[in-house]
């Protein structure tokens, strides 16, 4: 996503390092890029976890999605409390504990754990490399500065072994 995300900043008519400079200054001054560029630039409302699961055939699964609007002015987005609260509402549960949640980014699982969700899973592609604030880096498991020690996060590394943790919603 981050790759897209930096093509599209090359569309403004921003050379590769001018691009890179403005994604992480959106990124790093509003958490988000796609929210500097919602504020800045004229840019359409993309569902990319639509896309997502019909690429994936999973789209049939899925009774609704929580996703970052970004057609609205103060849209929410990981790891921002609202987000997951908008998530519990839509799905019409009160109870944290009850919610899964798998993510390739630690600070979108910490948010959720912070929520009180107790069946979240990091998708970590360790070693691979990914754009994340205009910058590539590579990918690990590495926690934000001041985060807490949280071992009841489970780590795959491959979606296929979401069946062994999470083997009360797979039929065998």
């Amino acid at each position: 996503m981050g790759e897209r995300i930096h093509e599209y900043f090359v569309t403004l008519g921003l050379d590769h390092e001018e691009a890179s400079e403005l994604h992480l200054r959106y990124y790093t001054q509003y958490g988000l890029a796609l929210r500097g560029l919602t504020r800045h630039h004229d840019i359409g409302n993309v569902i990319h976890a639509e896309r997502v699961l019909r690429i994936l055939q999973l789209d049939d699964l899925i009774d609704g999605l929580v996703y970052c609007d970004y057609e609205l002015k103060d849209f929410s987005c990981k790891p921002e409390p609202d987000f997951y609260q908008q998530a519990m509402k839509r799905a019409n549960l009160s109870d944290p504990s009850k919610c899964y949640f798998i993510d390739d980014n630690r600070g979108n699982i910490d948010g959720a754990r912070a929520q009180g969700w107790a069946k979240c899973v990091h998708f970590c592609e360790k070693g691979l490399e990914a754009m994340e604030g205009g910058r590539t880096k590579q990918i690990d498991n590495e926690r934000a500065p001041g985060a807490e020690d949280d071992d009841g996060v489970d780590v795959v590394t491959t979606l296929e072994e979401l069946r062994v943790v999470w083997r009360e919603i797979f039929k065998e």
